[in-house]
C-alpha cells in the first residue's frame, strides 16, 4: 500500500487529538476530584454510583425521620412528666385532705389548687408539636380535649391509631402514645378528669374520710398507667437509638464504597498527566519532523 504525506498528516493529526483528549480526561480529575465526569467515561462505574447514591438518599431520609421520631418522643416523655408530677401532687393532696383533722375551709382550700392542676393535666392532654397533637391517634389535626360552651365544662375524646413513621427499610416506630391509656377512656372507672372532677365535689362538700381514701386508690391506678406508658416510651427510645447507630453505619460504609467508585486518587492522576504530557510532546516533535518540506520552506 502507498502511504501518502496526507496519509500520513492525518495520521498524526488523530494522534494528536487523542493525545489532547486524554490530557483533558486528566485535567478534569484533577479538577473535579472524580474519576467519572461523564457515563461514557466508565459505564460501569457511572451505574454502581447512582445505586450508591440513591443508598445515600434513602439513609438521609431515614435519618431526618428518625429526628421528627425524637421530637414526638422527647415532648411525649416532657409531657407524661409532668402529668406524673400533677397526678402524685394531686394524690398528696388527697392524703393531706384524708386526714381526720382537716376542717371544710381547708379542704376547700385543697379543692382550689386541685382545680388548678386539672386545667395543668388538659394542658398537658393537649400538646401540640409542630401543629400536630400528639396524644390524639391519627386526628392530630384537632385537640382531644375541648371546652365546647365556655362553661368551664369539658369534652373530650382521645383519637385512636398509630402514627408510625419509618426509620429504615421496612421498619416502623409508633411515634404517638394512646391518651385514652394515659386519661381514659369518658365514662371509665379511669376517666382520669372524672376522678378529679368526684374528688373536688368531696372537697368542697367536705365529706367524710373514706370517700376521699377511695379517690387515692383510683389515682394510684391513673398513676400506674402513667408510668407504664412512659415505660414503653422509653423502651422505644432504646430502641431508636439502636436503629440511628445502625444508619450512621450504613451512612459511612456507602460514602466509602462511593468515594472508591468515583473519587480519583490523585497521585496516581498526576502521574499519569505528567507521562501524557511527555507522550505529547514527544508526538509534536516528531511530527514536526515527519511532516516533508514544501515549497515555500525553499522560497524563504
Amino acid at each position: 500500500m502507498r502511504v501518502t504525506q496526507s496519509m500520513i498528516s492525518n495520521n498524526m493529526l488523530n494522534n494528536l487529538n487523542k493525545s489532547y483528549a486524554e490530557l483533558d480526561k486528566y485535567f478534569n480529575q484533577l479538577n473535579t476530584g472524580k474519576k467519572i465526569n461523564r457515563p461514557s467515561d466508565d459505564p460501569v462505574a457511572a451505574m454502581n454510583g447512582m445505586g450508591y447514591r440513591t443508598e445515600l438518599s434513602k439513609v438521609g431520609q431515614y435519618q431526618r425521620n428518625t429526628n421528627e421520631l425524637h421530637n414526638w418522643f422527647d415532648n411525649s416523655d416532657a409531657a407524661l412528666e409532668q402529668a406524673t408530677s400533677g397526678l402524685q401532687r394531686i394524690r398528696y393532696l388527697a392524703v393531706q385532705a384524708s386526714n381526720g383533722t382537716y376542717d371544710e375551709a381547708e379542704r376547700k382550700n385543697i379543692a382550689k389548687e386541685v382545680e388548678q392542676i386539672k386545667a395543668d393535666l388538659i394542658d398537658v392532654a393537649n400538646t401540640s408539636v409542630n401543629g400536630k397533637y400528639i396524644f390524639n391517634g391519627t386526628d392530630t389535626d384537632n385537640p382531644p380535649i375541648a371546652d365546647t360552651d365556655n362553661d368551664g365544662q369539658i369534652e373530650f375524646s382521645f383519637g385512636t391509631g398509630k402514627v408510625n413513621i419509618e426509620v429504615s427499610a421496612n421498619t416502623e416506630l409508633t411515634a404517638n402514645i394512646d391518651g385514652n391509656t394515659i386519661f381514659g377512656t369518658p365514662g371509665t372507672d379511669e376517666d382520669l378528669f372524672a376522678v378529679i372532677d368526684k374528688f373536688i365535689d368531696k372537697l368542697e362538700n367536705n365529706n367524710e374520710d373514706n370517700d376521699i381514701d377511695a379517690t387515692i386508690g383510683e389515682l394510684d391506678k391513673i398513676i400506674d398507667n402513667v408510668v407504664n406508658a412512659r415505660a414503653d416510651l422509653g423502651a422505644r427510645m432504646n430502641r431508636l437509638e439502636l436503629v440511628e447507630n445502625r444508619l450512621e453505619q450504613q451512612e459511612v460504609i456507602a460514602s466509602s464504597t462511593l468515594s472508591k467508585n468515583e473519587d480519583v486518587n490523585y497521585a496516581e492522576a498526576i502521574t499519569n498527566l505528567i507521562t501524557q504530557q511527555s507522550l505529547h510532546r514527544a508526538a509534536l516533535s516528531s511530527g514536526s519532523q515527519i511532516i516533508q518540506p514544501t515549497l515555500l520552506d525553499f522560497l524563504r
